[in-house]
């Protein structure tokens, strides 16, 4: 199993989702507070809604800018809340892709796509 993985969000339809056909994934939209967490995050990242590199772990890696910090289970998702911006969002049941279970921590970093 991989320690860090890649996805690369853009914007479609007003929506940022992703694409990851290696584990079956196409378009799948962030909602509930974590699409606010994208705005903010990428704030700074030229034409970020044409796409944007996410690289995320479980576990503290050099270069890491985020915490997500595990709430609760609800709707088959899990609730994380960002200190930094004092926000909850919910990663729905696709985090399961990733990881056999919701993790304590996620952590991410973002930066432009190459």
């Amino acid at each position: 199993m991989n320690a860090l993985f890649v996805i690369a969000p853009y914007k479609y339809e007003g929506l940022w989702v992703f694409d990851d056909p290696a584990v079956g994934l196409s378009k799948e939209p962030f909602i509930a507070g974590i699409d606010t967490m994208i705005d903010k995050v990428v704030a700074d990242i030229p034409r970020a809604e044409r796409g944007f590199r996410a690289i995320f772990s479980a576990r503290p890696f050099p270069g890491s800018q985020f915490k997500l910090e595990w709430r609760r289970e609800d709707s088959g998702g899990n609730w994380y809340y960002s200190d930094q911006f004092e926000i909850e969002g919910w990663l729905c049941p696709a985090l399961s892709r990733y990881f056999p279970s919701a993790p304590q921590e996620i952590y991410v970093k973002v930066e432009p796509k190459k």
